[in-house]
């Protein structure tokens, strides 16, 4: 389950946030097509806006670096 976010345009902040998701707590569409994951990784800018949701903690960080961001835990 991955949404897409253009990252190329974010140019000013290169830390982003990355935090578990519980998939009960996201809308309905977003529920149905995280296929049976309970929980998902978000990866937010240093304002909170969430710029993907993911499958697992590795696959958010991967998607930060790939894209040139700096990430950190929020727990």
């Amino acid at each position: 389950m991955n949404t897409v976010f253009n990252f190329s345009e974010l140019r000013d902040e290169r830390l982003v946030y990355v935090r578990p998701v519980e998939v009960a707590e996201l809308p309905d569409e977003v529920q149905r097509q995280a296929k049976g994951h309970a929980q998902l990784y978000a990866v937010h800018d240093s304002n909170g806006e969430r710029l993907a949701l993911v499958k697992d903690r590795e696959m958010a960080f991967e998607l930060a670096l790939q894209n040139d961001f700096a990430p950190v835990n929020v727990h």
